[in-house]
């Protein structure tokens, strides 16, 4: 990952990248050609058909992954910071360790005084609505909750770049509207830079600043949607909304021919 310079407003850069893997059957493309900017404190969501390579792009920004060609490129205001923390989609909390430890540890591991780490554990905590959980170990809480937990254990690393993989794909319904509101809040209060991978369109809308389609695999920029709904937002109070309802349906349709393709791809390969 390179230092971003001469470019006021932007946090990251991706400049032509694609990612090709090694597989039993040969080379297999998984990105190409991906030219991607996103601005300091935006909340930028991605969608795209199942084998897109949404993944492979969150991994390769998080420094999991390398590229194959191309580039990434970041802003870093303060060194002391973590470059990006992520969110996978399965639940990742340390399971010998209690909510508070959980979430103070990219910061213990940073070095960060124990009042300090402290003060910022209960803050996120409280703020998830896991008070009165603080010393609880995980297999005394639900799926959601510890989910939560992985959450406030992001925002308390205190990340430029936060990177969440799919995060509430498991979750039931009811749990994922309260976790979908409660990181907006969240993150109306950081204004961290996000960058949000989902399968959920209306997810998508909900929560981005700017929604990205990517096509079938290899996966590219199809299309990309600012989403001009006002700041604050309640996720449960844009159902009924009818710009909410129409930018899902402009989505969807950039987004219909990928998926049809995918699935074709994928009948095609199988056969």
């Amino acid at each position: 990952m390179e230092a971003l310079s001469a470019a006021p407003g932007l946090k990251l850069r991706v400049r032509g990248v694609g990612k090709v893997f090694d597989g039993p059957a040969g080379k297999l493309a998984a990105l190409m050609d991906i030219d991607l900017e996103v601005r300091d404190g935006e909340f930028l969501c991605i969608v795209g058909p199942s084998g897109c390579g949404k993944t492979t792009l969150l991994r390769i920004l998080a420094g999991l992954e390398s590229v194959s060609t191309g580039r990434v490129e970041v802003s870093r205001e303060d060194p002391a910071q973590p470059t990006n923390t992520m969110v996978f989609q399965e639940q990742s909390v340390f399971p010998w360790l209690t909510v508070s430890d959980n979430v103070q540890y990219g910061l213990r591991a940073r070095g960060v005084p124990a009042a300090e780490r402290g003060k910022v554990a209960d803050f996120y905590i409280e703020r998830l609505g896991l008070a009165g959980f603080a010393k609880a170990f995980p297999r005394q809480l639900s799926g959601g909750m510890k989910q939560r937990v992985s959450i406030g254990r992001a925002f308390a690393n205190d990340p430029e770049i936060l990177l969440m993989d799919e995060p509430f794909a498991s979750l039931d319904e009811q749990t994922k509207l309260i976790l979908q509101d409660q990181l907006l809040k969240i993150w109306e209060e950081t204004r961290k830079t996000v960058v949000f991978i989902t399968h959920s369109l209306e997810e998508a809308v909900a929560l981005g600043d700017r929604v990205i389609v990517m096509s079938a695999r290899p996966g590219r920029i199809r299309a990309e949607y600012a989403i001009d709904i006002p700041r604050p937002r309640s996720v449960l109070g844009l159902k009924g909304d009818r710009r909410f309802t129409d930018l899902v349906a402009e989505v969807w349709r950039a987004l219909r021919d990928e998926v049809l393709a995918a699935n074709n791809d994928a009948a095609t390969r199988s056969a």
